[in-house]
Protein backbone atom coordinates (compact mmCIF):
# COMPACT_ATOMS: atom_id res chain seq x y z
CA UNK A 1 0.00 0.00 0.00
CA UNK A 2 1.53 3.86 -0.54
CA UNK A 3 2.67 5.71 1.82
CA UNK A 4 0.58 8.67 1.64
CA UNK A 5 -3.03 9.05 -0.28
CA UNK A 6 -4.27 12.31 -1.26
CA UNK A 7 -8.15 13.33 -0.51
CA UNK A 8 -10.00 15.60 -2.11
CA UNK A 9 -12.64 17.27 -0.44
CA UNK A 10 -15.12 19.54 -1.73
CA UNK A 11 -17.57 21.86 -0.21
CA UNK A 12 -18.57 25.31 -0.33
CA UNK A 13 -18.92 25.39 3.43
CA UNK A 14 -15.45 25.70 5.39
CA UNK A 15 -16.84 23.90 8.49
CA UNK A 16 -17.92 21.04 6.60
CA UNK A 17 -14.28 20.61 4.90
CA UNK A 18 -13.04 20.22 8.58
CA UNK A 19 -15.81 18.40 9.90
CA UNK A 20 -14.18 16.02 6.92
CA UNK A 21 -10.89 16.28 8.05
CA UNK A 22 -11.48 16.07 11.56
CA UNK A 23 -13.53 12.85 10.86
CA UNK A 24 -10.62 11.18 8.25
CA UNK A 25 -7.79 11.92 10.92
CA UNK A 26 -4.66 11.29 9.21
CA UNK A 27 -5.10 7.63 9.12
CA UNK A 28 -8.95 6.47 8.52
CA UNK A 29 -8.08 2.83 9.70
CA UNK A 30 -5.05 0.73 10.19
CA UNK A 31 -4.53 -0.78 7.41
CA UNK A 32 -4.91 2.24 5.28
CA UNK A 33 -2.37 5.15 4.09
CA UNK A 34 -1.75 8.25 5.88
CA UNK A 35 -3.66 10.93 4.00
CA UNK A 36 -3.21 14.31 2.87
CA UNK A 37 -6.49 16.70 2.29
CA UNK A 38 -6.73 18.92 -1.29
CA UNK A 39 -9.70 21.20 -0.37
CA UNK A 40 -11.64 22.89 -3.07
CA UNK A 41 -14.62 25.18 -2.47
CA UNK A 42 -15.46 25.47 -6.60
CA UNK A 43 -16.44 23.05 -8.88
CA UNK A 44 -13.87 24.62 -11.33
CA UNK A 45 -10.93 23.83 -8.50
CA UNK A 46 -11.96 20.16 -8.58
CA UNK A 47 -11.81 19.94 -12.21
CA UNK A 48 -8.72 21.83 -12.49
CA UNK A 49 -6.63 19.02 -9.34
CA UNK A 50 -8.43 16.00 -10.67
CA UNK A 51 -7.08 16.79 -14.34
CA UNK A 52 -3.62 17.47 -12.44
CA UNK A 53 -3.69 14.19 -11.38
CA UNK A 54 -2.85 12.35 -7.96
CA UNK A 55 -6.34 12.03 -5.98
CA UNK A 56 -6.90 9.26 -4.81
CA UNK A 57 -10.37 9.29 -3.43
CA UNK A 58 -12.89 12.78 -3.58
CA UNK A 59 -15.54 13.33 -0.85
CA UNK A 60 -17.84 15.82 -2.26
CA UNK A 61 -20.46 17.54 0.08
CA UNK A 62 -24.26 17.08 -2.09
CA UNK A 63 -25.36 20.27 -0.07
CA UNK A 64 -22.64 22.56 -1.73
CA UNK A 65 -24.25 25.42 -4.10
CA UNK A 66 -24.59 26.55 -6.74
CA UNK A 67 -22.54 22.94 -8.22
CA UNK A 68 -23.77 19.87 -5.71
CA UNK A 69 -21.44 17.52 -5.22
CA UNK A 70 -23.68 15.10 -7.07
CA UNK A 71 -23.59 16.88 -10.15
CA UNK A 72 -20.22 17.26 -10.10
CA UNK A 73 -19.95 13.47 -8.88
CA UNK A 74 -21.94 12.38 -12.16
CA UNK A 75 -19.81 14.67 -14.78
CA UNK A 76 -16.50 13.85 -13.29
CA UNK A 77 -17.54 9.87 -13.66
CA UNK A 78 -18.11 10.51 -17.33
CA UNK A 79 -15.44 13.24 -17.74
CA UNK A 80 -12.22 12.24 -16.13
CA UNK A 81 -10.56 9.07 -17.82
CA UNK A 82 -9.81 6.82 -14.35
CA UNK A 83 -11.72 8.86 -12.11
CA UNK A 84 -10.97 8.37 -8.35
CA UNK A 85 -13.62 6.79 -6.32
CA UNK A 86 -16.22 9.21 -5.24
CA UNK A 87 -17.36 9.49 -1.51
CA UNK A 88 -20.68 11.56 -1.20
CA UNK A 89 -21.79 13.42 1.63
CA UNK A 90 -25.82 13.53 1.26
CA UNK A 91 -28.22 15.55 3.28
CA UNK A 92 -30.63 12.61 4.27
CA UNK A 93 -30.54 8.47 3.91
CA UNK A 94 -33.56 9.04 1.76
CA UNK A 95 -30.96 11.15 -0.76
CA UNK A 96 -29.18 7.39 -1.15
CA UNK A 97 -30.79 7.02 -4.42
CA UNK A 98 -29.25 10.10 -6.32
CA UNK A 99 -25.74 9.41 -4.54
CA UNK A 100 -26.70 6.13 -6.97
CA UNK A 101 -28.06 8.30 -9.44
CA UNK A 102 -24.40 10.24 -9.75
CA UNK A 103 -22.50 7.04 -9.59
CA UNK A 104 -20.99 7.97 -6.08
CA UNK A 105 -18.83 4.77 -4.72
CA UNK A 106 -19.90 5.07 -1.26
CA UNK A 107 -22.03 8.08 0.69
CA UNK A 108 -22.62 9.10 4.32
CA UNK A 109 -24.76 11.66 5.70
CA UNK A 110 -24.92 15.05 7.66
CA UNK A 111 -24.16 15.66 9.94
CA UNK A 112 -21.02 13.58 9.92
CA UNK A 113 -20.20 10.42 11.97
CA UNK A 114 -16.84 10.25 12.16
CA UNK A 115 -17.50 6.24 12.27
CA UNK A 116 -18.89 5.63 9.46
CA UNK A 117 -17.06 8.49 7.56
CA UNK A 118 -13.69 7.01 8.42
CA UNK A 119 -15.18 3.30 7.51
CA UNK A 120 -15.88 4.37 3.89
CA UNK A 121 -13.39 6.59 3.22
CA UNK A 122 -10.79 3.71 4.67
CA UNK A 123 -12.61 1.13 2.36
CA UNK A 124 -12.31 3.33 -0.69
CA UNK A 125 -8.82 4.00 -0.24
CA UNK A 126 -8.27 -0.10 0.42
CA UNK A 127 -10.23 -0.18 -2.81
CA UNK A 128 -8.07 2.78 -4.91
CA UNK A 129 -4.82 0.65 -4.14
CA UNK A 130 -6.30 -2.69 -4.77
CA UNK A 131 -7.06 -1.43 -8.36
CA UNK A 132 -3.60 0.42 -8.50
CA UNK A 133 -1.81 -2.61 -7.82
CA UNK A 134 -3.42 -5.09 -10.85
CA UNK A 135 -3.58 -2.07 -13.45
CA UNK A 136 -1.69 -3.14 -16.29
CA UNK A 137 1.39 -0.93 -16.97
Amino acid sequence: MQATATVLVYSDNANTREQVRLAAGRRPAPDAPEIEILECATAPAVLEALEQGGIDVCVLDGETAPAGGMGVCRQIKDEIFQCPPVLLLIGRPQDAWLATWSRADAAVTHPIDPVAFAGALAGLLRRRSLAQAVAPV
